[in-house]
């Protein structure tokens, strides 16, 4: 609804009217979650389908994430002695960016 025009129909004005309520009562049941769910979890309870499952479980055997090379990276950094390599940054952003382009056609 545009500001300063009034509803040409009454179902406009009441749509209005209970689009407010809702946005009011929102955060009121935002809160009733959480204190349902600090209170032990008394909530709904959901279930994820096979393919869910299988996609939860693979990102757990999988990480891209290598604790011990970002040790490494971390202490290079901190000792001074990490380098750059400003070729193979700039080969990896014409890769990308091929692909991108790729992808748009």
């Amino acid at each position: 609804m545009k500001i300063g025009h009034t509803p040409e129909h009454a179902s406009a004005l009441a749509q209005s009217s209970a689009s407010k309520q809702a946005k009011a009562a929102a955060p009121a049941a935002q809160e009733s979650t959480k204190a349902s769910a600090a209170a032990g979890g008394a909530g709904v309870a959901v279930t994820l389908s096979r393919n869910a499952r299988d996609v939860e479980q693979s990102g757990k055997a999988t990480s891209d994430f290598d604790a011990g090379r970002v040790k490494a990276v971390r202490s290079a950094i901190e000792n001074g002695t990490f380098k750059v390599d400003a070729g193979a940054i700039a080969d990896k952003m014409l890769a990308n960016a091929e692909e991108i382009i790729a992808r748009s056609r």
